[in-house]
């Protein structure tokens, strides 16, 4: 009888460590994606298998580039995909043909699964990236921009373009502005040692090997040096950043920060010294800025609807929806060139979220007997759909993005309610375009069959 009770003590004990855990993904819905040379290097073979034991996935291997993989994929046709790439292989090339190829799955232009491209400094930093699985609800964020602070739980963003000038918001209180010295390295660098943000944004100049933290006024910089970040202030002082807890980054407006041209790299310094999991950057001098913004528009200023992939995808599909429905213009040069520019880095599976906060609008996604409704519920008036924040570039006008729980076939979509929405159904999500004034009185709903 006792050691009945203690087993059953046990099995208690394991199912609640479980509860908490991320939940292992059915096999067929996780690849993981890799040329057949890293796979046959021990230490990052380490990488692979953690991967594989974390999410039960399926190993897709390709000779030269990954594009070969695509008649694999699309065989498989998982939900996620992760690209496992050492830092001499994860260049821009690479980068924009993981965007072409996840495009090529079926036959529409969107994306077709949730990916990430996994790598690290060295094959120890990667590792640490695939194994971690606990999620993460973000509460502390801290930028070098200024975000919508009305929107986090608590944080502080620094001003880029006005010498003097933080915002910054304690739990539970309102934003308030602050002033700051001159030189705001070293308070940056504590922000992600001391504070231990879990959400850090930059913006401005940037290339491959630094940061520069002063858009408009002359301020210190963030550098790099054999896989640690530092902060180097405008006396030369330097400031290392030791920042291991888990966290996101979000370089939306710095060109060439999700640039790997090298093993001295900034994103993969950020990810060996400063905690990053997953991260978004351009590989490219930027411009236009629609891919990296938006991002904010999606993860930051709807808190804790989106996981970070998801919120990433959703940007990506509302780039693509526009290229694919508006008129040529002087914008569609600019879409055409942020489309596969953008990297995504990390496991795509590992769940980040900003914590729970107001929301413009509510939305839920339903299943009733085959047919699905997209309820939108209007949360501030006719200004539900504006934009929240305006800084950065091409902000605000998103559409209404929800992902479907499952892949349903699309050849026979019948829109039974809300066809004057001008809603998209694809096999994997639906959109709506982003109404512009809000009528509170409006009943916003689409109801759909998909068989």
């Amino acid at each position: 009888m006792h050691t009945t009770r203690r087993w059953i003590l046990i099995l208690a004990f394991a199912l609640i460590w479980l509860s908490f855990s991320q939940p292992t993904l059915p096999a067929a819905d996780y690849s993981v994606v890799v040329s057949k040379s890293t796979y046959a290097d021990a230490a990052w073979r380490q990488v692979v298998d953690a991967l594989v034991d974390k999410h039960g996935a399926t190993v897709v291997q390709y000779e030269s580039a990954a594009p070969e993989s695509l008649d694999a994929l699309r065989e498989q046709f998982p939900r996620y995909a992760c690209f496992v790439a050492q830092p001499s292989e994860a260049g821009r090339e690479f980068v924009a043909g993981v965007h072409r190829l996840t495009r090529q799955l079926d036959d529409d232009p969107y994306t077709d699964l949730f990916w990430g491209i996994l790598t690290g400094y060295d094959a120890d930093c990667a590792l640490r990236i695939a194994e971690h699985n606990e999620p993460l609800t973000i509460e502390r964020v801290a930028s070098g921009t200024e975000l919508a602070m009305e929107m986090v739980a608590e944080g502080v963003w620094y001003c880029e373009l006005n010498k003097n000038l933080c915002v910054r918001k304690q739990p539970g209180k309102q934003a308030q502005r602050e002033e700051c010295p001159d030189d705001t390295t070293k308070l940056l660098v504590d922000s992600l040692n001391d504070y231990r943000a879990q959400l850090f944004v930059t913006s401005g100049h940037a290339t491959e090997r630094d940061w520069q933290i002063g858009f408009r006024y002359r301020n210190g910089s963030f550098r790099c040096e054999g896989g640690t970040v530092y902060g180097r202030d405008t006396a030369g002082k330097r400031h290392p950043v030791d920042s291991p807890n888990p966290k996101v980054y979000m370089p939306i407006g710095n060109c060439l920060m999700g640039h790997v041209d090298s093993q001295d790299a900034m994103a993969l310094a950020f990810m060996n010294s400063a905690g990053v999991n997953q991260m978004i950057g351009y590989t490219v001098p930027t411009w236009f800025g629609y891919a990296g913004w938006g991002c904010l528009d999606y993860f930051v200023e709807q808190p804790g609807r989106y996981t970070f992939t998801e919120a990433f995808l959703a940007n990506q599909h509302a780039l693509v929806h526009r290229l694919e429905t508006e008129p040529k213009s002087g914008a569609t040069r600019g879409l055409t060139f942020d489309r596969d520019v953008l990297a995504f880095y990390g496991d795509p599976a590992w769940q980040a979220r900003m914590a729970d906060g107001p929301v413009a609008w509510k939305q839920s996604l339903t299943e009733t007997d085959g047919v699905w409704t997209l309820s939108i519920e209007p949360q501030r008036g006719e200004a539900t759909f504006a934009p929240i924040n305006t800084n950065g570039s091409q902000r605000g006008g998103r559409p209404i993005v929800a992902f479907l729980p499952r892949r349903v076939p699309t050849q026979n979509v019948k829109i039974i309610a809300g066809a004057e929405l001008a809603p998209l159904v694809t096999d994997t999500f639906i959109l709506v375009p982003n109404p512009g004034k809000c009528d509170p009185a409006k009943e916003y709903r689409v109801v759909f069959t998909a068989k």
